[in-house]
């Protein structure tokens, strides 16, 4: 029995390895070929003979001796960037190469590259592999025959989604601008808000097959580098087909992949990030997705809005206090009412326990079904109408959640008060900002009612103590989860459940940040602040009074 399921995993293997071989961009080609139409040829092959492959060959030198080819891929490269600063430039100069010998490739070579090229960046690729994943970039590559280099020209381009407003967390008075599916464009974004040489960018390509781009941007001097050390060494272990979006590499590098609570931040905003930035945090940014990620990341975080920073930090204040309050409604609302109803009524005041005991009469379901089916009804209709198109999915849910609500009543499946509950605490979670923390809320809330149809109050108890000691030993990157709470650190407290004014706020968070705590900077050399040149002023006019 061994040796047949030995000799079955040999043969996937070596199943498995073949179509690896056949499929593998990296063939035995390290080297570019002198032969101009042996390199056509193996691009063809190695792209499939692709219907989006460009190719234009012509003829360059005087008297129009070599031939040279421009490669690209159609929707990868920009064609007005390819028309005006590389096919234009090298048409207008066939004949215009007198200091060029024929004869010589090489010396062509440097000329177009020195002389006739216009575009941005311009390299010199000699690898087979490099100037392939050039072109698949959306690179436009420069082939002469008779010669073994490539010249790749930055001429990138193609259709892109337009910098629109945040569409899962609008502010009013904050900025109007959310990041988008281009990477370049999301670091630039970042860029314009930290204007530091000290904003470092640093990318790195990600997945075999798909070599997806991925950027790890910080602040010089403030970062933590134990902490940029870390991100780079578990981003350097991720062995993986595809990078998607970046949830995969949430998923690879994260602290523990078994807790339910988001252990990374995921924000679609350029402002968050560069504040986190000045805190000394490490933004991801992978191409393709607009949501970079934010590491470490604390729970408190995920009750802080961007909005939080625009308004007076009393209201600022309140807010987060609100979101905590309707988090715990979230977690613990239907929990506490099977609890109730089910093992503790005599907690209940008797005229409402008369009303809850009145409209129980004809319910044939015990109170925990009846609160998992308005559960289950609930989240399939929340389903439903994100999945569905826009134009009838905000009508579906309003739609259903109303009739099917007052149908459920009249037939007497379930209570009125069961649907007030439900239907509170639905409304309860939307205000919690991030939706990574309101589906683990979501989550968790059914193994609360579990514990509550079974235990009653001392079932939600247990349950709230090993969730608050699990949430105690998770760590993102190192930093305590529940961080400046456990450990206490009363310095920390000025920015989590509560906002206190901005001229406070002079310290970074004292886990995350250990290099310069201080906000204000270096002023040695800069004189006086306004607020020191204010203080002195109203000093003089109180001693001249005085006089």
């Amino acid at each position: 029995m061994n040796s047949a399921w030995n000799r079955l995993i040999k043969k996937r293997k070596k199943i498995e390895q073949t179509l690896y071989d056949e499929t593998e961009i990296n063939s035995n080609k390290q080297e570019i070929s002198k032969q101009l139409d042996e390199n056509l040829k193996n691009i063809k092959e190695a792209l499939g003979n692709s219907g989006d492959l460009a190719i234009r060959e012509f003829k360059m030198g005087k008297p129009s001796l070599h031939k040279v080819a421009l490669i690209y891929i159609n929707g990868l490269a920009d064609k007005e960037i390819i028309g005006s600063f590389i096919i234009e430039r090298l048409m207008g100069n066939v004949n215009n190469t007198e200091s060029v010998d024929p004869q010589s490739p090489s010396q062509l070579f440097t000329y177009m590259k020195e002389n006739i090229l216009t575009v941005g960046t311009v390299k010199d690729i000699t690898d087979w592999n490099k100037m392939l994943l050039s072109l698949l970039s959306g690179q436009t590559i420069l082939l002469i025959d008779d010669w073994n280099q490539a010249i790749s020209c930055s001429a990138e381009g193609g259709d892109l989604r337009a910098i629109t407003e945040p569409t899962t967390e609008s502010a009013v008075r904050g900025p109007k601008e959310s990041f988008v599916e281009s990477l370049i464009t999301n670091t630039a974004m970042v860029r314009r808000r930290i204007k530091s040489p000290n904003l470092w960018v640093e990318t790195m390509k990600i997945g075999n097959f798909t070599q997806t781009d991925v950027a790890i941007m910080y602040v010089k001097g403030i970062v933590n580098d134990k902490l940029l050390t870390e991100v780079k060494e578990r981003l350097s272990k991720i062995e993986v087909d595809e990078v998607a979006s970046s949830n995969t590499i949430e998923e690879w590098i994260n602290d523990d992949t078994w807790t339910p609570w988001p252990t990374m931040l995921v924000t679609e905003r350029p402002d968050v990030v560069a504040g986190n930035l000045m805190e000394g945090r490490v933004a991801i940014f992978v191409d393709g997705t607009p949501f970079p990620l934010l590491l470490p990341a604390t729970m408190s975080q995920f009750f802080q809005t961007a909005e939080d920073y625009y308004m007076r930090w009393n209201i600022a204040s309140f807010l987060r206090l609100l979101r905590v309050v309707t988090f715990l409604i979230t977690l613990l609302g239907p929990s506490l009412f099977i609890a109730f109803i089910s093992f503790h009524q005599e907690l209940i005041p008797t005229p409402l326990l008369v009303s809850l005991t009145a409209q129980r009469q004809a319910i044939p379901f015990p109170v925990f079904i009846e609160a998992l089916l308005m559960e289950f009804t609930f989240e399939v209709l929340r389903e439903a109408g994100v999945r569905m198109p826009r134009t009838v999915g905000q009508a579906v849910s309003i739609v259903g959640a109303l009739v099917l609500g007052e149908a459920a009543v009249l037939a007497g499946i379930v209570s009125s008060s069961m649907v007030i509950v439900v239907a509170g605490t639905a409304i309860a979670s939307f205000t919690i900002p991030h939706a990574s923390m309101m589906d683990a809320a979501r989550l968790l809330r059914f193994l609360m009612m579990v514990l509550a149809a079974s235990f009653g109050l001392y079932g939600v108890g247990l349950g709230v103590i090993v969730l608050v000691a699990h949430t105690c030993s998770v760590r993102s990157f190192g930093i305590p989860y529940l961080a400046p709470f456990a450990p206490l650190i009363f310095a920390d407290w000025k920015d989590t459940l509560i906002r206190i004014p901005k001229p406070f706020l002079s310290t970074r968070p004292r886990l995350i940040n250990q290099t310069k705590i201080k906000r204000t900077g270096n002023t040695e050399n800069l004189g006086p602040s306004p607020r020191e040149n204010q203080i002195k002023d109203n000093e003089s006019k109180r001693d001249s009074n005085e006089t």
